[in-house]
């Protein structure tokens, strides 16, 4: 009877898949966060021409990346205003993960 490091995964298929869907949620929460943080000026920018003043070049510049950082969000927070959207974040997850590294090989290959 041969014992197994902890470090190699078990030859269980459901493991497999769960170690797999585990790091997939990981990867799309850091990028969410990523997001997130980018974003995180972008209130006290769109008050300033609410109050009264003009944005610079450079400002406009950063309020285009900032919302589109923003907008790239929005395919992961249209499922949690749907009924029964919460329910289809496990799909997004991996359609967005598949998405991605779909994109990532057809640049390798390129």
């Amino acid at each position: 009877m041969t014992e197994q490091s902890p470090q190699q995964p078990r030859s269980n298929p459901l493991l497999r898949n769960w170690i797999s869907l585990r790091m997939m949620q990981q990867r799309q929460r850091q990028y969410i966060r990523n997001e997130i943080i980018h974003a995180r000026g972008l209130i006290p920018l769109l008050m300033k021409h609410r109050n009264g003043s003009s944005w610079t070049r450079e400002e406009r510049i950063l309020l285009l990346r900032e919302l589109r950082a923003v907008s790239n969000l929005s395919p992961y927070l249209l499922p949690l205003v749907m009924p029964g959207g919460v329910l289809m974040l496990p799909v997004l997850a991996w359609w967005m993960d598949y998405r991605g590294q779909h994109r990532a090989d057809s640049a390798k290959v390129s």
